[in-house]
C-alpha cells in the first residue's frame, strides 16, 4: 500500500454490463490490479462480465510507473501507444492481435484516437477540443470485452454508458471491432455538429454582405479559416482511421475459429453486420469532409470577396480624389492664366512708377535718371542667384526619387 500511495495512484472509475442487468458501477485500485497483473491473472482484478469499460487519466498513468506496468501487461497494450509520438498525434487506429497453441485468435487489442473541434459562440467565436481516447482488448475465451477510455470529455461521461453503448448486444460483442463501431458513431454524430456549426458561420458572413462603405472583420474571418482548416484535417484523419479499421476488420474473417458450426455461422453474421455498419459510418464521414470542404471554399470564397470590395471601394476613393485633384488643376491654371495675363502690365506699372522716371508737371516731358543702372544692378542678379537656387533645390530633392524609381522598374 506505501508503493500505491508513494505513486499517488488513484482508483479507477470502472462500468460491467451483463445482458439484461443494469449496469454496476464499481472502482478499481490499480495497486490491485498491478499485483494480478504481476501474477499473469489480470482478469481476476476486473469483474467478469462480458463488457467492462474503465476510465483512467492518460498522463497521470503514463507518468506513473506502477500503473502503467499494470496497463500493459492486463490489457496488453503495446509499448508504442505510450511514446510521445502517440500522445501528441492527432489521430490514428492501431491493432494487434495474438494466438493460442492451436493457431486461433486468442485476444484483438486495438487502439483509436479522434479528435474534433467544437465551435461556439455568436459575437466571440470559442472553441475546444472533442478528444476520444480509447484501448480496447477483446478476448475469445471467456469471451470479454475491456474498454478503457482516457481523458473522456464530459459529453463523453455523460453519455457513458448510455447512450453510446446502447447497440450492444452479448452477440455482438463476438466481434472485437463492436466498441469501434460505437466510437465511429459518437464521432460522426460530434463532427456532424461541428461541421454545420461552421456552416452557420459562414451563412451568416454570407448574408452580411458589405455594403458602399465595406469594413470587413478580418480577424473573424482568419479565426473562421482556421478553425475550417482544423475541422477538414480531422475529419480526413477520421477516413484514414475508419479504412485502416475496415481493412483490420476485413483480416479477422479470414481467420479460422474453433468454434462450432452454429456458432462460428452466427459469428460471420455478426462480422457482416459490424462491417457493414462501419463502411456506412465511413461514407458518413466521407459526406461531411465533403461538406467540410464546402465551407472552406465558402469562406475563401467569402475572403477574396471582402478583399475584392475593399479595393474595388478604394479604387473608387482614388478616383474621386484624382477627380477632384483634377478640378483644382482646372482652379490652379485659371489662377495662372490670369496671373499671366496681368503680370506684364502689372510690371510695366511697377516700373514706370519708380522714381527713376519723372515727368515735367509743365512740359509734360518724360525724363529717366541717370540712376537706373542701379535697379538693373540689383535686380538682374537677383533673379539669376534665386533662380539658380530654385533649380539647384528642385535637383536635389528630385534626383533621389528618380533613382530609387529607376532601381524598382530594373
Amino acid at each position: 500500500m506505501m508503493d500505491n500511495e508513494k505513486h499517488d495512484c488513484r482508483s479507477l472509475h470502472v462500468l460491467a454490463w451483463e445482458e439484461g442487468c443494469p449496469w454496476q458501477k464499481q472502482w478499481l485500485n490499480p495497486y490491485t490490479l498491478f499485483a494480478a497483473a504481476e501474477d499473469g491473472v489480470a482478469r481476476r482484478a476486473l469483474p467478469r462480465s462480458p463488457l467492462v469499460v474503465i476510465q483512467a487519466n492518460a498522463e497521470r498513468t503514463r507518468s506513473c510507473h506502477l500503473c502503467r506496468r499494470a496497463f500493459t501487461k492486463a490489457f496488453l497494450i503495446p509499448e508504442l501507444w505510450w511514446s510521445d509520438y502517440s500522445k501528441r498525434s492527432n489521430g490514428y487506429f492501431g491493432c494487434d492481435t495474438t494466438g493460442d497453441d492451436e493457431g486461433n485468435i486468442a485476444t484483438v487489442t486495438t487502439w483509436s484516437r479522434y479528435l474534433v473541434k467544437q465551435l461556439a459562440g455568436k459575437e466571440k467565436i470559442h472553441h475546444a477540443w472533442y478528444k476520444i481516447n480509447v484501448v480496447v482488448r477483446w478476448s475469445a475465451t471467456p469471451n470479454q470485452t475491456v474498454v478503457l477510455i482516457f481523458d473522456a470529455p464530459k459529453e463523453l461521461e455523460q453519455r457513458l454508458p448510455k447512450p453510446l453503448l446502447e447497440p450492444v448486444t452479448r452477440e455482438l460483442l463476438r466481434d472485437p471491432f463492436l466498441i469501434h463501431l460505437c466510437l465511429a458513431e459518437e464521432v460522426v454524430r460530434v463532427q456532424n455538429d461541428a461541421v454545420w456549426s461552421l456552416r452557420t458561420y459562414v451563412r451568416d458572413l454570407e448574408k452580411q454582405r458589405t455594403g458602399e462603405d465595406p469594413s470587413p472583420d478580418y480577424q473573424r474571418l482568419h479565426d473562421l479559416a482556421r478553425h475550417a482548416i482544423h475541422i477538414c484535417e480531422t475529419l480526413d484523419l477520421g477516413v484514414v482511421s475508419m479504412e485502416s479499421t475496415l481493412a483490420h476488420h476485413a483480416v479477422l474473417a479470414d481467420e479460422p475459429s474453433a468454434a462450432a458450426p452454429a456458432a462460428a455461422h452466427r459469428a460471420r453474421f455478426t462480422h457482416r453486420h459490424v462491417h457493414q455498419r462501419l463502411q456506412f459510418f465511413k461514407h458518413l464521414f466521407e459526406s461531411l469532409r465533403c461538406r467540410s470542404a464546402s465551407n472552406k471554399e465558402r469562406l475563401d470564397n467569402e475572403m477574396q470577396l471582402a478583399f475584392h470590395t475593399v479595393a474595388q471601394h478604394d479604387s473608387r476613393t482614388g478616383v474621386e480624389i484624382a477627380r477632384a485633384a483634377q478640378s483644382d488643376s482646372a482652379a490652379m491654371k485659371t489662377i495662372s492664366f490670369l496671373t499671366l495675363a496681368f503680370l506684364p502690365a502689372t510690371f510695366i506699372s511697377a516700373v514706370f512708377s519708380m522714381s527713376f522716371f519723372n515727368v515735367d508737371d509743365d512740359t509734360g516731358e518724360w525724363s529717366v535718371s541717370n540712376k537706373i543702372w542701379i535697379y538693373w544692378a540689383f535686380a538682374v542678379p537677383v533673379t539669376l542667384v534665386t533662380t539658380g537656387l530654385w533649380y539647384r533645390w528642385q535637383r536635389k530633392l528630385y534626383r533621389p526619387m528618380i533613382k530609387v524609381s529607376h532601381d524598382k522598374t530594373k
